[in-house]
């Protein structure tokens, strides 16, 4: 009788193991998501300090209207693309009530529908942006040093391969990376002339100090979904249909904006 009492607590005690052990992967797989996307020590935010005031015009998020929410609602294959959303918005088709047998096919063209992100990694030195060095070889005291953007730059992001409407397929990439990572990205920033922090950087007695400064970016992989859109009218009811789909594999560097990565070096 123990025999059996102490084997249905052990196949109890296994069957719980097995249920919890997935769900402590999945949280282990955020925290590494997390990991991935935490701003180092070394990288700074300047965008109090930047001489240069960045734009986030294109981070712009179009909403759907009520008539476009309606006829997304039983399409198949997400539409996410903005300004396919805006040209809908922008729609007025409304058949007639008493239009009994009418039918009909509107072409809209062909279209970036939407972007599945695969992978987000970060370049924490995308690109030196400025170098600033102290000589105090010569010295018998320590001399602190600071970070002043000698002069104005611009990092520009881009996609890695050509692609059909890249311009489309940028904002998408660019919505989805910055709703992954969390961080403020832009296709393009820039680091104003004479920008500085408070930050100091000791170097010693006969040395030689040199701080690095680089811009971060954010490398996007994916893929991309294209179809021929239309809308068919059935009498009073419309709908959309996609025909034609294709995928396309896409990756992108998007900067972060307003942040600096900092290498300080003693020789």
């Amino acid at each position: 009788m123990l025999n059996n009492i102490s084997a249905s607590y052990l196949f109890i005690a296994v069957l719980f193991s097995s249920l919890t052990f997935p769900q402590l992967a999945v949280a282990e797989d955020d925290s590494k998501e997390n990991e991935d996307s935490a701003v180092p020590s070394h990288v700074l935010d300047i965008s109090k300090e930047n001489t240069y005031p960045n734009s986030t015009e294109d981070q712009e998020v179009i909403e759907p209207s009520d008539w476009t929410i309606e006829i997304l609602e039983d399409v198949e294959i997400p539409i996410e693309n903005p300004e396919l959303i805006k040209i809908l918005n922008e729609s007025s088709i409304k058949p007639s009530p008493i239009a009994i047998g009418y039918r009909g096919m509107v072409y809209l063209g062909r279209w970036p529908l939407n972007y599945q992100s695969e992978e987000s990694n970060i370049n924490w030195e995308y690109q030196e942006i400025n170098v600033n060095e102290m000589n105090n070889i010569g010295g018998n005291e320590v001399q602190n040093m600071n970070y002043i953007q000698q002069q104005e730059k611009e990092v520009k992001g881009a996609l890695t391969n050509k692609i059909s409407n890249p311009n489309d397929v940028k904002k998408m990439m660019l919505l989805k990376s910055k709703e992954k990572t969390k961080l403020p990205l832009s296709y393009n920033t820039i680091f104003g002339q004479s920008t500085k922090l408070t930050n100091s950087y000791s170097v010693p007695s006969q040395k030689h100090g040199t701080l690095q400064a680089f811009a971060p970016a954010v490398n996007e992989k994916g893929q991309v979904t294209f179809g021929e859109v239309y809308i068919e009218l059935k009498g009073s009811n419309k709908s959309i249909k996609i025909k034609n789909v294709t995928k396309q594999g896409i990756g992108a560097w998007i900067p972060i904006q307003d942040h600096v990565s900092f290498s300080f070096n003693v020789k």
